[in-house]
């Protein structure tokens, strides 16, 4: 399995500091809103042709563990 950290780059000088996959400029909330509007893995590659099926999986690795996170209510 790849690590996340190869894949899921996160550079202040690009797209702001937002993470990005692989330090391409494709930021992972566009590949996760590809898929919440209903694109499978394979039409987001088709969409995005730079990205890997391991890109993919890496962006919905990411946003979960950033969710799992429990946070304080204050």
């Amino acid at each position: 399995m790849t690590k996340l950290a190869e894949r899921i780059t996160v550079d202040p000088a690009q797209c702001g500091g937002r993470p990005c996959v692989r330090g391409l400029r494709m930021r992972v909330i566009d590949v996760l809103d590809l898929l919440a509007s209903g694109l499978s893995a394979a039409q987001v590659i088709e969409e995005l042709p730079d990205l890997e099926f391991e890109d993919v999986t890496a962006c919905l690795r990411f946003a979960s563990r950033r969710l799992a996170h429990p946070v304080t209510a204050v």
